[in-house]
């Protein structure tokens, strides 16, 4: 919005030449997003203990020692996600479709999951998980549709791999059915490692980071050229989500951090996993998605194993799943497995990183 309002004041005056850089909105865009976090946190918090009212917003199958958490208040993620999105508005350039993609997704899944956490409110359950995933394969139907029927410039359906220059695999297609799963299977994966207090906040903001990054560089013919990857016109608008959503994710860490004032819940969690598929999808990056949200994986993962294995075998392969939850059984104090497995989301996005120059 106000790169439509300010940017072209720059022919006359040349102080408003700024809002031309990608780097000076980013950097503005992160702010904002931090301060509107940091300031509407205590508002909301109360709010939803309001609504709340004493209800149980905690998970069936968690430890018993989670007990003790009993009636703090859920659905922060709505902090997260109005911060995120009125940012974006004010300093991306709006003209920009993929903006407008991936806010609409961001914006619908968190949708979905604001009804489930109601829906929890009443019945503790959420709402079946059939219809869950119809809801969130419908909206990542419709938008990708729109991007092949109607694709931006440098849009394409090829799928780069990591590490091989030059080396392309065109999807045709087949791309609508491959980036679903990336988005969706992404969302629901943040959604499993959002389990203790702050966990799934850190590598919401290490991915954020690394794909603003990736979209700068993307976005950029000279780098996309340097770097031997794909050049993909407009990308680099979305850095500045980006750092809206690195802004609002550690504005709301503020609150959330061990001990938490305020859970997540699935409307954040759906619609933060969703944003960092989309991500990986519009920068033509679904390869490196693994290592930038690697500690998603693994929680994920584990959850799949676990399951195989009970079916298969009779037999659990871990304590309990997600695997956070099998190091809580083994005795590891909350915090120690926060930080640690922070550590290891902030390493392997950083690996992934490098990899744009090891080709």
């Amino acid at each position: 919005m106000l790169y439509l309002l300010l940017a072209p004041l720059g022919r006359d005056h040349i102080i408003f030449n700024v809002f031309r850089y990608l780097t000076f909105r980013s950097a503005m865009a992160f702010i904002s997003a931090l301060v509107l976090s940091l300031v509407m946190g205590p508002w909301l918090i109360q709010r939803l203990r309001e609504l709340q009212k004493g209800g149980e917003t905690l998970r069936e199958d968690t430890p018993a020692r989670h007990r003790a958490k009993a009636g703090t208040p859920s659905m922060g993620g709505i902090l997260i996600l109005g911060a995120l999105l009125v940012s974006t508005l004010l300093w991306a350039n709006l003209k920009n479709r993929y903006v407008w993609l991936i806010m609409a997704g961001t914006a619908g899944f968190g949708a979905i999951g604001l009804w489930d956490d109601l829906t929890k409110l009443r019945t503790r359950k959420g709402i079946p998980a059939r219809f869950k995933f119809a809801a969130q394969a419908l909206l990542v139907l419709v938008l990708l549709e729109y991007l092949y029927a109607f694709p931006a410039d440098g849009f394409t359906t090829l799928l780069a791999i990591p590490f091989l220059k030059g080396w392309l695999v065109r999807l045709g297609w087949f791309w609508i059915v491959f980036a679903l799963l990336v988005i969706v299977g992404t969302s629901n994966a943040v959604n499993l490692t959002d389990g203790l207090d702050g966990l799934a906040t850190v590598p919401v903001i290490t991915a954020g980071f690394a794909f603003g990054v990736i979209a700068y560089l993307t976005g950029n013919f000279r780098a996309a050229d340097y770097l031997k990857i794909l050049n993909v016109k407009g990308a680099g608008e979305l850095s500045v989500f980006c750092a809206a959503l690195v802004g609002a994710a550690i504005g709301f860490l503020w609150f959330n951090c061990y001990p938490a004032e305020v859970f997540m819940g699935d409307v954040g969690s759906l619609s933060l996993g969703a944003a960092i598929g989309m991500l990986a999808v519009l920068t033509k990056t679904e390869l490196l998605l693994p290592l930038i949200g690697g500690l998603y994986v693994l929680e994920a993962g584990s959850v799949i194993v676990q399951v195989a294995s009970f079916k298969l075998t009779g037999r659990r392969v871990l304590r309990m799943a997600p695997l956070h939850h099998h190091f809580e059984l083994e005795g590891w104090s909350e915090p120690k497995i926060i930080v640690r497995f922070w550590i290891v989301s902030f390493a392997l996005a950083l690996l992934a990183l490098t990899t744009l120059k090891l080709r």
